[in-house]
């Protein structure tokens, strides 16, 4: 008679041990590279080593790579066929945060052109008052 558990193991399809070793395998590469980046990315805004002027550049750079690898590594997103929808809402998603960032800028930049080309007197009226 077997036991529950054979029982289960039995019913397993082949290879389903080998697949949970390479999502086992994937996750932990995923791991190591996220703090792999983030400790580059400290190093960077830490050090002198790197040009002053090309610090944004590069952190900018190392945080696309670690967007890049959370969404391969952890949310399984691929070019494949069965990953359309998620590439669509992606897309939709970097569409919607940059019209927002680009929108606020357009929007501070008027801003201070207007605060800039007030008169002083006026200014402190807006300030003063009540």
């Amino acid at each position: 008679m077997k036991t529950e558990t054979a029982a289960s193991r039995d019913d397993e399809r082949p290879g389903a041990e080998g697949e949970l070793r390479t999502k086992l395998l994937k996750y932990t590469g995923g791991l190591l590279l996220s703090i792999l980046l983030t400790g580059v990315s400290f190093w960077v805004s830490a050090t002198d080593a790197v040009w002053p002027r090309g610090v944004p550049v590069l952190l900018a750079a190392l945080a696309i790579a670690q967007m890049g690898v959370h969404l391969l590594m952890f949310l399984h997103v691929s070019s494949g066929p069965e990953s359309t929808n998620n590439i669509m809402s992606l897309a939709f998603g970097v569409f919607v945060v940059a019209l927002v960032i680009f929108g606020s800028m357009v929007i501070m930049h008027s801003l201070d052109t207007r605060m800039n080309d007030m008169p002083v007197d006026a200014h402190r009226m807006m300030m003063t008052a009540p």
